[in-house]
């Protein structure tokens, strides 16, 4: 066997490995809550001990993180695909919908947010996230039928991204039940105003 076969070997059984703690973590996540995800309650799930957990990830917030990166990642291929369905006019529409639906139920992405180190850093963890928020602003712009190809136009799409943000989080906590405000009806004025910025 040459060197670089048993290479392509290590790292893919390092992946499954990585792939296995991820989806251990999901299961802890589902019983626990993601904000009392712990290595220790994931490990044991993993069926790892503790210290192994570390060769992956450096700490729980590394973990956090990585979840939110793969969730990110579905409401990116879940944006794409609403607007794609929806046909001309109503892409932007679909896509928030779909993203405002997704980011409601993931836990995992609002407890990210507190494990985001302060000052951006450039740990591996942190750089996933970032390309997968990226993916996630891409899909919103591509949505809107209009690039951001101006620092402006990308402004806009961030700006609409913290809104959706924003009422899924309200929404996920239950306050926009308790004030009144569908969802929907509040999705609507989102779009209408930024619809003329995108």
């Amino acid at each position: 066997m040459t060197g670089s076969v048993r290479s392509e070997k290590r790292i893919r059984a390092r992946n499954a490995t990585r792939a296995g703690i991820l989806e251990s973590a999901r299961v802890v996540a589902a019983r626990e809550g993601a904000r009392n995800l712990s290595l220790r309650g994931v490990a044991a799930e993993a069926g790892f001990a503790p210290a192994a957990l570390y060769g992956y990830f450096r700490n729980k917030d590394e973990l956090l993180l990585a979840l939110a990166a793969d969730d990110l990642s579905a409401v990116a291929r879940a944006m794409r695909s609403a607007a794609q369905d929806a046909g001309a006019g109503g892409q932007l529409a679909a896509a928030s919908a779909m993203a405002l639906s997704l980011l409601t139920r993931a836990e995992t992405i609002a407890a990210a947010s507190a494990a985001l180190p302060s000052v951006a850093g450039s740990s591996e963890a942190e750089r996933l996230f970032n390309g997968r928020l990226i993916a996630v602003l891409k899909a919103l712009s591509d949505a809107s039928g209009r690039r951001a190809d101006s620092r402006t136009a990308q402004c806009d799409v961030v700006v609409f991204a913290a809104a959706l943000t924003g009422l899924a989080m309200m929404a996920r906590a239950g306050r926009l039940d308790a004030l009144g405000f569908p969802a929907d009806e509040l999705l609507a004025r989102l779009e209408a105003r930024f619809a003329r910025e995108l």
